[in-house]
């Protein structure tokens, strides 16, 4: 899963509005082989304002670095990434996961397992946590969707799709919905097709309710995953709480991702 590959938990839009969609996208292009910049210079009204609502992508475009720590029952879980190249670094209790740009490692602290797909999940956390700037990345389709209805609020969605060859998982798609009033950024409905490399019909549930600022942008704080039925949210599932946001202009040393010794390459 991207937004160049996205996502453990996964998830076509409600009904696509096909009399009123609007598709912002020019000719079909595939990216395979193509080096592909990290934003592209426009994008529709709709996703425009919501950028400018959390800080703006001009301001986003000026970072380097993102570090953010994820509260678990576990064990806090630390996440760098590097903004431009994406190579990133995930520290946990007992293992550390980790990409250089080309190659995704996981590096285990004792015998302990890791139990998941570590090239399914470095940059998972990351793609949900740098909503809705990662959706500035090069390849990427935008269309207004139908509108989600949610305890009595409508809010407008942007449905997300890829161009051919971008990232591991082209299929993966997503919905942005954002608060009309604010612009701010509400739900993201989305897919998970890492594992199967088919389209996947049901979308899953994410709510953005609580932001934190950090160097002039708005972060999320709190990202609460929902239950989901016919391709809607239903009842509240779990909290995820994120401290410690670091957003910055330096750029991190390239050895700071590199694989330590003894560190397993993942295939």
């Amino acid at each position: 899963m991207k937004l160049k590959s996205l996502v453990v938990i996964a998830l076509i839009v409600l009904t696509s509005c096909k009399d009123n969609k609007t598709n912002e996208t020019v000719e079909s292009i595939d990216y395979s082989e193509t080096e592909l910049d990290v934003t592209t210079s426009t994008y529709p009204e709709s996703i425009s304002k919501i950028f400018a609502a959390h800080g703006g992508l001009d301001t986003w475009k000026e970072m380097q670095t993102l570090k953010f720590t994820m509260l678990k029952e576990s064990g806090d879980e630390i996440t760098i990434t590097d903004l431009h190249n994406r190579s990133s670094l995930i520290k946990m209790p007992k293992h550390t996961i980790g990409f250089d740009g080309k190659e995704v490692w996981l590096h285990k602290q004792d015998t302990t397992s890791y139990k998941g797909n570590p090239k399914f999940y470095y940059n998972l956390m990351f793609y949900f946590y740098a909503m809705p700037f990662i959706l500035a990345d090069d390849g990427i389709v935008y269309e207004d969707v139908k509108p989600l209805d949610f305890e009595g609020k409508s809010y407008p969605g942007i449905k997300i799709s890829y161009q051919s060859g971008v990232g591991e998982s082209p299929e993966d798609e997503y919905i942005v919905y954002y608060d009309s009033e604010t612009n701010k950024m509400a739900w993201l409905g989305y897919t998970v097709t890492f594992f199967s490399k088919e389209k996947e019909k049901e979308f899953h549930f994410i709510k953005y309710s609580e932001w934190q600022n950090s160097n002039g942008l708005e972060l999320p704080k709190t990202l609460t995953w929902y239950n989901y039925e016919n391709n809607l949210p239903t009842t509240k599932r779990n909290d995820v709480e994120f401290s410690d946001v670091r957003l910055t202009q330096m750029k991190m040393k390239a050895n700071v991702f590199s694989k330590p010794e003894g560190a397993e390459v993942i295939e």
